[in-house]
């Protein structure tokens, strides 16, 4: 089959959409939709990240705003997901605070674990997962740790604002921990996170 560029480029846009709208689906459900036999929805996150996905609908939007409805409303479900886990994160330090009358939000360790925008990647454009840890490190007055097993150095954006260290290290210090990711090296059974200090699972690997 012949075909141009623009009608390549419209396909591609089509298709990013498409999985935009699933995202948005996953992040309005619950974990037990995909006991069901046929259903094999997608599992929910933090946000949507990457060149693509996190842009491309943007475009047929601009173009159509009044046909491209629910495009719009499943960019606006994942563009807000980000707020609702660092919302969580204040919860929990409040909670960790109630519970801890000797302690101040400058005592409290939060560890993000995971940057980049899809498990087993150093990609982190368009990342939610970047996105929450930038805000967190912006307004939380303790010391903040990020976790990300593939990069070597934090983007010069968030230098000297929180520390990259290694998983260990978060997994001993941190009161509250974030999942972002669904790394590889995040679903290891020698992972203790889980199983000291408050836990934000955004992926389901450490709740399930």
């Amino acid at each position: 089959m012949i075909t141009n560029a623009r009608t390549a480029e419209m396909c591609k846009l089509t298709e990013n959409s498409f999985r935009d709208v699933n995202i948005a689906f996953a992040n309005e459900l619950i974990r037990l939709a995909n006991r069901y036999p046929r259903v094999n929805i997608l599992q929910p996150g933090p946000g949507v990240g990457g060149h693509c996905i996190a842009v491309d609908p943007w475009f047929i939007v601009s173009k159509t705003p009044e046909e491209a409805r629910l495009i719009r409303t499943a960019r606006e479900v994942n563009d807000s997901k980000p707020e609702w886990v660092i919302n969580k994160a204040k919860q929990a330090v409040a909670e960790y605070l109630m519970e801890n009358p000797d302690k101040t939000a400058k005592d409290v360790t939060i560890a993000c674990f995971g940057l980049a925008f899809k498990p087993d990647i150093d990609d982190l454009r368009e990342s939610p997962a970047l996105a929450i840890t930038q805000q967190i490190a912006a307004t939380h007055p303790g010391p903040v740790l990020a976790v990300e097993p593939n990069i070597r150095a934090l983007p010069a954006s968030l230098e000297g604002r929180l520390r990259l260290v290694a998983q260990q290290e978060a997994e001993q210090y941190a009161a509250i921990n974030v999942l972002l990711v669904d790394h590889q090296q995040f679903r290891s059974a020698s992972t203790t996170a889980s199983q000291s200090g408050s836990v934000i699972d955004t992926r389901g690997i450490w709740s399930a």
